[in-house]
Formats: structure tokens, C-alpha cells, sequence
């Protein structure tokens, strides 16, 4: 019987998606690399199993990591992500518009991560590549101007 139950993986997701809120992707690498050590140095023990590989081994779907910083803070996890993973991040500097059409120009915005979401998806075959088309179509993802995420100010 699978040690971590049925429900863990529910449950660990919330723990997961609060730690990458608070930019610890930093802290989930470590812990990977820390797993990788473990088993390099102890090859007659059982591996341990990274925190992030063991909340998302039972996840469907793709896992979409975003961040207002570059691809490469999400990046640190791919290793440890045991399905499909896409990171939206804004690589790039000097740009000054308003909040949405930044996100919107970095495509780090709601919109974008649908669009993303499905692509992952239509790769899989459990939708219909045409309705990644239609999303950005639907989306204007390719005009600026028509983000609305972040639009609140703050912190949103």
C-alpha cells in the first residue's frame, strides 16, 4: 500500500502551492539536491523522496509554475517535478508600462497561464490543440494592452 495515502497528495498540494507563494522554490531545490545526496552517498539505502516529487506524484495534469521573476527560479525544481511542468516567469529588464501590460508583455498574467495550462494539456492529447488558438485569440495575448491582471495595485 502507497505509504503517503490517498489524501496526502490533496492535502500536500495546498502545503505546496503556500510555500511556492512565498518563493520557496529556492528551499524545494535544496531539498532535491539534499535527496540526490543522500542516495549518491548511501546507494544501500532507500532513496528518499525529494518534498516536491512526493506532492505531485499523484497529481493529473500538467504543473504550471509562474513568477514575477525570471524562468530560471522555477526552473530550479524540473528536476523534482514528476509530471509535465511549463514555468511562465518575466525574463528581461527596462520595461515600464502599467502592471497588466507588463505582466501581459511577459505573459506571466491569468490569461497566459490558461493558455499555457492548455498547451500542456493538447500535448497530452486530453484536449484539442485547436482550443489553444482559440484561447489566445479569446485572450489577446499577443496585444499589451489587453492585460488586466495586476490592474489592483499592491501586491495582486
Amino acid at each position: 500500500m502507497d505509504p503517503r495515502g490517498a489524501a496526502a497528495p490533496r492535502r500536500g498540494l495546498g502545503r505546496l502551492r503556500r510555500r511556492l507563494e512565498r518563493h520557496e522554490l529556492g528551499e524545494l531545490y535544496r531539498d532535491g539536491l539534499d535527496a540526490e545526496q543522500h542516495a549518491f552517498l548511501n546507494p544501500n539505502e532507500s532513496p528518499r523522496t525529494p518534498y516536491v516529487t512526493e506532492r505531485l506524484l499523484a497529481t493529473e495534469g500538467p504543473v504550471v509554475a509562474v513568477s514575477d521573476f525570471m524562468h530560471q527560479v522555477q526552473e530550479q525544481i524540473r528536476p523534482f517535478v514528476p509530471t509535465d511542468y511549463a514555468t511562465l516567469g518575466a525574463d528581461g529588464f527596462g520595461f515600464s508600462d502599467t502592471r497588466p501590460a507588463a505582466r501581459r508583455f511577459f505573459h506571466i498574467d491569468g490569461p497566459s497561464v490558461v493558455v499555457r495550462t492548455l498547451q500542456q494539456l493538447a500535448r497530452q492529447g486530453k484536449v484539442d490543440g485547436a482550443l489553444v488558438q482559440q484561447a489566445i485569440d479569446k485572450y489577446r495575448l499577443h496585444d499589451v494592452t489587453a492585460g488586466t491582471t495586476g490592474s489592483a495595485g499592491g501586491e495582486s
